[in-house]
């Protein structure tokens, strides 16, 4: 299970990625993110799941341990820009 510490930054970056177009707009901060949370969290894309990404996404091209390894890898490259 991916263990995210709340920080935002995945969320302040979303122009990193066109996937996420629709979920900001043109600034790369997301349209549901309050503070460092999400305020449609219950209800968030699929996209933004992590574990749920995988299966939908990513698990017939990518061991399930390296899709949570280049995670948190992003995750610390995101911060660092802080």
């Amino acid at each position: 299970m991916f263990k995210c510490d709340m920080c935002g930054e995945c969320c302040r970056n979303l122009d990193k990625s066109p996937i996420y177009d629709k979920l900001h707009n043109g600034d790369g901060i997301c349209i549901y993110l309050n503070g460092n949370l999400c305020s449609i969290y219950n209800d968030r894309p699929l996209i933004c799941r992590v574990e749920k990404a995988y299966d939908f996404f990513f698990k017939n091209d990518i061991s399930y341990d390296e899709y949570l390894k280049l995670n948190y890898e992003c995750c610390e490259i995101l911060k660092k820009k802080e």
